[in-house]
């Protein structure tokens, strides 16, 4: 990761206007999601790791819902596409799955773009024993 760029999980210092706005209007698989709603998502995650520029500005995040013994959940990864090149989507990750408090833990994702990214974390298709009820919205 570029050294200039700063990755943290704390969160008092994550901007959920930024977060908020970004889900909202920049990805689609947060799209049908209300502003309570993710407030509420980050409020209650059980960690959430920020990407933060040279200037403070916050650039990327993810979050992750867990039973806090065992299994986890990585939820809305993003870096701002100006970001985008320096590592910070590794960072995002790496912190949150291997370098905090979920590192022996199973984790589970969804995406439909970015299986590269998360092959790199050891992330493969469920196989035969991975069952899922999609939601009622769809995709």
């Amino acid at each position: 990761m570029d050294d200039r760029y700063e990755v943290d999980d704390d969160p008092g210092r994550i901007d959920v206007d930024a977060v908020t706005a970004y889900l909202r209007a920049e990805v689609y698989w947060a799209r049908w999601r209300t502003d309570d709603v993710i407030r509420a998502q980050i409020r209650d995650a059980w960690r959430v790791v920020g990407a933060y520029a040279p200037d403070g500005a916050q650039v990327g995040f993810a979050r992750a819902w867990s039973d806090g013994h065992a299994s986890a959940y990585l939820a809305d990864v993003y870096v701002l596409d100006e970001h985008r090149g320096h590592g910070l989507g590794k960072a995002l990750v790496r912190k949150m799955i291997d370098d905090g408090p979920g590192a022996k833990f199973r984790w589970m994702l969804h995406t439909e773009d970015a299986h590269g990214l998360y092959r790199q974390f050891g992330f493969a298709p469920g196989g035969h024993m991975y069952l899922e009820r999609p939601s009622a919205r769809g995709a």
